[in-house]
């Protein structure tokens, strides 16, 4: 039986690099799809390349969302089993001030891709995977939310990824395609992108206590997040294209925790001691042994509009899929904090 090959697209970042080792060690062909930049940003992959039992069926091409004829002879050349849309403008902050270019790589880059499949014939021999994020749902009131909740979306951001989902829809239902929508809630990793909360928390308040940094500044200390590990969640979206008929899921932990706890369970694991003073966006963190101020809020980080709480429900992905979430939100944190210390 020949190699099935997969063709990620967004195979730089976070969840590519974890879905790409994932496939790999399940004897895929994995193609990984990234633009071209004067910047070399290859770094979360670079370790497949060192690794003599993967380097061979992993294959680095260049490709843009924003452009359909690229998207086109991609499909054409790879001629893949499974289509993994990983590529995205991924910040939600900004996503308000670059919203135009946000619809187009999260909106209009997927239809491009669901239209490359349709135009070779490919729909009953390629399987698409959509990332969607519980963005989506925005400012809903629901104490859980889950694949019949509705979207409320309050970002370009969500925005662009609610006509990402819905298109993978309407071209599943109209021309018979093997695609589904997976909608992640938050998941993070040591190789989380610098500008993500969790990543910016953990690596400030390490560089803090190593006297490189002096403060740590944050927007809304009360959003709630769902937050899983991408490890996990790479996990799902393979599930989601290996069963008999496609489908959209919610993949969250279905635990919630505001930013000031993430805060709070890492300072702790790093062994500061720290004292919260002060309301609103005069709310600051204050190291008890040295007196000093190591975390402040500030109106740059809050968002336009904000969402306050998000939940995932799974039951689902576990029915299903047999997908539970393995890793909990503080061996996470431990791991984070190890990679911080050794890099």
């Amino acid at each position: 039986m020949k190699n099935k090959k997969a063709l990620i697209f967004g195979v730089t970042g976070q969840d590519g690099a974890y879905l790409s080792k994932f496939l790999l060690k399940k004897k895929y062909i994995v193609y990984g799809v990234k633009r071209r930049s004067s910047i070399i940003n290859t770094q979360r992959v670079d370790d497949i390349y060192k690794d003599i039992n993967y380097k061979s069926n992993f294959v680095l091409l260049y490709g843009d969302l924003t452009d359909a004829s690229s998207i086109l002879n991609l499909i054409k050349k790879v001629y893949p089993n499974e289509i993994y849309n990983l590529a995205a403008q991924s910040h939600v902050k900004v996503s308000f001030e670059v919203p135009e270019y946000s619809a187009d790589v999260n909106g209009l880059g997927t239809l491009r891709i669901l239209e490359a499949i349709r135009s070779l014939n490919l729909e009953k021999k390629v399987k698409f995977y959509q990332a969607g994020t519980s963005e989506m749902f925005g400012s809903t009131k629901k104490k859980f939310q889950n694949e019949k909740t509705n979207f409320h979306p309050v970002s370009p951001y969500g925005v662009s990824k609610c006509f990402a989902h819905w298109i993978t829809k309407n071209y599943r239902d109209a021309y018979g395609m093997y695609a589904c929508n997976g909608i992640l809630f938050n998941h993070e990793s040591p190789i989380r992108g610098e500008t993500f909360v969790t990543k910016k928390i953990i690596q400030g308040l390490v560089r803090i206590k190593q006297g490189s940094q002096k403060k740590l500044f944050l927007g809304n200390l009360y959003s709630k997040r769902d937050w899983g590990h991408a490890k996990d969640y790479v996990e799902a979206m393979w599930k989601m294209l290996q069963q008999k008929k496609p489908n959209d899921y919610v993949i969250g932990t279905g635990k919630t925790f505001t930013i000031k706890d993430f805060v709070n369970r890492a300072a702790k694991k790093i062994n500061f001691n720290i004292r919260w003073t002060g309301v609103g966006i005069k709310e600051k963190a204050v190291d008890i042994d040295n007196k000093k101020i190591i975390i402040e809020c500030k109106n740059r980080y809050f968002r336009p509009l904000e969402v306050d709480y998000l939940k995932g429900d799974a039951s689902k992905a576990k029915k299903i899929l047999k997908w539970v979430p393995k890793i909990s939100i503080d061996d996470l944190i431990d791991e984070m904090i190890q990679h911080e210390l050794e890099n």
